[in-house]
């Protein structure tokens, strides 16, 4: 659709200029005419406002800003508090792993405590035996000794 589109809506003349895969350009013309009393070209006069108007609106800025400030500390407040509940679980969460660490490590002491104990049972156990050994040997000789030392004799 190249070439020129024209349009007229409520006196408004729509011309299309350019139209291209990154966008269209239009001109719109106002039609002259009896629409000129309709769109004057100057703003129109501002009618006089009362000192009572005034005040009424200044209160109601006043109210607006002290709402706005009541509903900004009610949010502070609320983000505080949560930052507190945060930290307190934080808290509570690090305390927990503390204790869960700790009751570990006393467990792994005690096992080997244990397991220590139990070795050193063992091993005491094992010198027994091999003293036991040593003296039933030492007697077994003592008494090869003194058989040798009578038969000799």
């Amino acid at each position: 659709m190249n070439g020129i589109f024209l349009s007229i809506v409520a006196e408004i003349l729509v011309k299309e200029l350019d139209k291209r895969a990154s966008g269209q350009a239009f001109e719109v013309l106002l039609s002259e005419g009896d629409s000129k009393s309709e769109f004057p070209l100057c703003p129109p006069k501002k009618k006089d406002v009362s000192l009572e108007e005034i005040q009424k609106k200044l209160d109601a800025a006043e109210e607006r800003r002290k709402s706005q400030k009541a509903e900004f500390q009610k949010h502070v407040a609320e983000k505080r508090e949560h930052i507190k509940e945060v930290q307190q679980k934080a808290a509570e969460e690090n305390n927990n792993f503390s204790k869960m660490a700790e009751e570990k490590l006393n467990q792994k002491m005690e096992a080997n405590k244990e397991n220590r104990t139990a070795i050193m049972a063992a091993m005491n156990e094992k010198f027994k035996e091999k003293d036991k050994k040593l003296e039933e040997v030492r007697k077994n000789k003592e008494t090869k000794e003194g058989e040798e030392g009578t038969s000799e004799n």
